[in-house]
């Protein structure tokens, strides 16, 4: 059996170490060539030594100088046998996307960091397994044009994303009356909003259902995320905002759902693991055993569904305004996003400040509405400046 070739941009972030795990657990199926990381070297360097890829990169250029000499006093090669390339910036970054060797690149950079990677894979006619939202939503039109353009597959990694896909399997998009994404509501969703006021860190951080990074975990908490998925659908499944409901699901067990015009409604079910969704884009079309746990409704006994209050979830809202507005405004609601995050994690500001931030920098935008990659670059790094000056 020919495996199939994998690059991981994010290898260290939560759904980086999971898609390698994975390939741990199917090393007849999978084989890992190149991977991009932060600064997390200690990390990069254990997978490094267990996956030994062609190519590593990192963001800086003393980290991987350090790399490079640990990979050489270790004497750790590639599993062909050749030194391993390790490159930072990037031009490493765009290197791990386009490796002549890869057929799929598993895209899982945070934040918009990772648009001019996924776009140069997309250039170069790889496979895309997305997890980085923040491609299309900052640059939507121009990642589907230059996809189609490609002839790419896109195979949506999120889990809703995922779900829909999966209900969409072979069904006429012409009959479809609307898609469902579901919403855990985070760690704060029981609190009111006086008690928002005074949440730290650690209370957003502590996600009921999922195991996920910092940024998103937080986002999970504001509805942000759910915000970025609402963008995301509309470009991946080709619908209007119309057709796009959000409802609220604490337990997570269904991923998202489909309803047809003739009022039958399709759900992708599981436990909150980001290995199945994963897996099913490593594999699609097939579906191969997975390492985790089976879904039992017996012992979850229950499952609650409510609407969405958007007067206590106001960053839903504006996702939704910043979508149908279209041009660069999803760009800044994002690029707002990902600065107003970073300074409540450092303790700079309060958790409602987030909401607070990105409506100020919405209304403060002069929009352009059909904006090109400069353009999308040039208003995210406005919006990241005025955001710090806020």
């Amino acid at each position: 059996m020919t495996r199939k070739r994998i690059s991981i941009l994010g290898s260290t972030g939560s759904i980086g170490t999971q898609t390698l795990d994975i390939v741990r657990h199917h090393p007849d199926r999978f084989e890992v060539v190149a991977l991009a990381a932060g600064s997390n070297a200690k990390l990069l360097l254990e997978q490094v030594m267990e996956f030994r890829p062609s190519l590593v990169t990192v963001s800086e250029e003393a980290v991987a100088i350090d790399l490079d000499i640990q990979l050489r006093s270790k004497r750790i090669r590639a599993a062909e046998g050749q030194p391993i390339e390790v490159m930072y910036g990037e031009d490493g970054r765009r290197s791990v996307a386009t490796h002549r060797d890869c057929d799929m690149v598993i895209c899982a950079m945070v934040g918009s960091a990772g648009l001019p990677s996924t776009l140069a894979a997309i250039r170069s006619g790889k496979m895309i397994g997305l997890a980085n939202k923040e491609t299309l939503v900052t640059a939507g039109h121009l990642v589907t044009q230059l996809a189609k353009l490609h002839n790419v597959k896109m195979i949506p990694i999120d889990s809703e994303h995922s779900a829909i896909f999966q209900c969409l399997n072979g069904e006429n998009r012409d009959d479809v009356k609307r898609i469902v994404l579901t919403a855990s509501g985070g760690a704060l969703r029981d609190l009111s909003r006086d008690e928002l006021e005074h949440v730290t860190a650690k209370q957003a951080l502590a996600h009921p259902n999922w195991s996920m990074g910092a940024k998103i975990t937080i986002d999970s908490a504001t509805l942000v995320n759910k915000g970025l998925e609402v963008i995301e659908a509309h470009w991946l499944f080709d619908l209007p905002y119309d057709q796009i409901d959000v409802i609220m699901h604490p337990q997570s067990i269904v991923h998202s759902m489909v309803e047809f015009r003739d009022t039958s409604v399709m759900a992708q079910l599981g436990c909150p693991d980001m290995r199945v969704p994963i897996q099913y884009a490593m594999t699609y079309p097939q579906r191969q055993h997975n390492p985790t746990t089976p879904l039992d409704l017996l012992t979850i006994g229950r499952l609650d569904f409510r609407a969405v209050d958007v007067v206590r979830f106001p960053c839903l809202k504006y996702a939704y305004e910043a979508g149908k507005i279209g041009g660069t405004m999803p760009t800044v609601f994002n690029a707002v996003n990902e600065v107003a995050v970073s300074k409540f994690l450092k303790g700079e500001i309060p958790f409602l400040s987030i909401e607070r931030f990105i409506e100020q920098t919405m209304m403060k935008h002069d929009l352009i509405r059909e904006p090109n990659l400069e353009e999308i670059l040039t208003t995210d790094a406005w919006a990241r400046s005025w955001t710090e000056n806020l």
